[in-house]
């Protein structure tokens, strides 16, 4: 029975289809993670409130009567209302204050007579006002805010830059996890809006386009309503033109860029427009020029690293923009353009430079690797002009998925034939890799190194004794005592077929 079940083991395509299958699903539990850990990513930029004030969010708690005092001071237009409404907005940072203020009768539309003042101190507070509701944790607060949305939108073609972005943000805010919001917002004309301010002169309020569109892009319903708007919009183009380091919006603008157009990518909706549009190119050229500038120590001259969060925080969304270009109905078309060794040592400058600090840069960067490499033999062929097989070698100890990542790279690598096999096999340090991961505990490491086996040795009669001579054969003889059924049978398999002779 056991050799029966090794059997279907046999064929070629057989474990190689497993491998894609496995990168298939793994792809798609990347991208359902992202959208549901992610999608209510709320921003409270504290640069836009006060001139210098210290905006430190209060420990103390706050009455019901306080609230109501200052919602009074605010209602009936005292000579101290600019006063009242900047403590509002403070006491606003606290949750137990928004919950009361918003049950007040009729204290939104107040807000919004105030957000609609000719006074523009008053309207200022009163915006900001709206973004500590908007920042609010209960959903619900949201919806009491719907009102605002139209006035908001409005005052997106004002003249004040800082309101313009302020206004973006509530906006980003109120749509993160509403889709009433999110729905009033697109007959509104939300889509053009973010259109227009995504080509403003200031690069503050691009970068808060970009948030809010990507909070957009997010939704459950983007695919259906809409990324289709997006497109219709001619949107995209303009997020290209973003995603570059050197742009004067600077880097952060370019990582919101980045996720919005991950998020367009990942909903499956016309690739090959984003890839017609210079998607592939712009994102080439961009890890390129930050593998360059990581790779020579020069990446303090490349990106001005006092405004942005770091530089992994543009490469993980880009790489993975380019991973599910890869994995989309226009992969061929987006691998038309991909055959740049630029690329591929960036990417190998990724996964080194980032494995301690940011370890989920090099998990994104492999699997747009194994994304490249599964099918294509010039991918596979650069691998080998650059040297990077040791690179990747001394990436198996590593867990967190790493190491099955590197194991599915050299599967692609290996399932190309004879030829491959022997350039792998070329390469010091192979096997005793392998005899290393072969007696790990975890059994997805096991199993793929088993299948990264079958293909080298069916492919390479020189390899069977090469892996005989560096102790394969025991580590293979301890695996078909392995609990895991699967794995011994694939176990018992191999040493069968290749080593039934030199069995103890």
């Amino acid at each position: 029975m056991l050799r029966g079940r090794g059997g279907r083991s046999r064929g070629r395509g057989c474990g190689v289809e497993e491998i894609k299958a496995r990168r298939r699903q793994q792809e798609r539990a990347l991208r359902k993670s992202r959208k549901e850990k992610q999608l209510v990513s709320k921003r409270l930029p504290r640069g836009l409130q006060g001139d210098g004030e210290d905006m430190a969010i209060r420990e103390t708690s706050v009455s019901q009567e306080e609230v109501s005092q200052l919602y009074q001071r605010i209602q009936h237009g005292s000579d101290d209302r600019l006063v009242a409404l900047r403590a509002l907005r403070r006491a606003l940072q606290l949750k137990e204050a928004q919950q009361m203020f918003v049950g007040f009768e009729n204290s939104i539309h107040v807000l919004i007579g105030l957000f609609t003042s000719t006074l523009t101190s008053v309207q200022l507070e009163a915006a900001q006002c709206l973004l500590e509701l908007s920042h609010a944790d209960d959903p619900n607060i949201s919806l009491v805010c719907l009102p605002a949305t139209p006035y908001l939108l409005t005052y997106l073609s004002g003249q004040s830059a800082k309101f313009t972005e302020l206004c973006l943000y509530v906006l980003g805010n109120l749509a993160a996890e509403n889709e009433a919001v999110r729905s009033q917002l697109l007959v509104q004309g939300v889509v053009q809006a973010l259109a227009s301010c995504l080509q403003s002169p200031h690069g503050a309020v691009v970068e808060a386009a970009a948030y809010s569109l990507s909070q957009l892009l997010q939704a459950k319903e983007a695919g259906e309503r809409i990324i289709p708007a997006v497109l219709e919009a001619n949107v995209t183009p303009h997020l290209i033109r973003l995603l570059a380091v050197d742009s004067e919006c600077g880097v952060q603008t370019a990582v919101e860029c980045a996720w919005c157009l991950h998020y367009t990518v990942s909903s499956g909706v016309n690739s090959e427009c984003l890839i017609s549009q210079g998607l592939v190119r712009q994102a080439v050229i961009l890890l390129a020029a930050l593998g360059r500038a990581v790779d020579f120590g020069s990446l303090g001259r490349a990106v001005d690293l006092g405004t942005t969060d770091g530089v992994e925080l543009l490469i993980y969304p880009v790489a993975r923009c380019l991973g599910n270009l890869m994995a989309s109905d226009g992969a061929a078309q987006c691998k038309a353009q991909l055959h740049d060794g630029d690329l591929l040592r960036a990417l190998s400058v990724f996964v080194r430079g980032f494995l301690q600090s940011q370890p989920f840069v090099t998990r994104e960067c492999l699997w747009l690797l194994n994304n490249l490499t599964a099918g294509d033999g010039q991918f596979c062929s650069a691998i080998f002009c650059l040297n990077l097989v040791p690179v990747f070698l001394q990436l198996i100890p590593f867990s967190g998925g790493i190491n099955t990542l590197v194991l599915m790279l050299l599967g692609n690598i290996a399932e190309m034939g004879p030829a491959y096999c022997e350039k792998l096999l070329q390469q010091t340090g192979v096997f005793p890799a392998l005899c290393t991961t072969l007696r790990t505990a975890d059994p997805e490491v096991v199993r793929l190194t088993l299948e990264v086996l079958n293909l080298v040795l069916s492919h390479c009669q020189q390899a069977c004794v090469e892996f005989a001579n560096q102790s394969g054969i025991p580590a293979l003889e301890a695996i078909q005592y392995n609990s895991n059924e699967e794995i011994r049978v694939r176990a018992n398999f191999l040493m069968d077929r290749y080593f039934a002779d030199k069995a103890i």
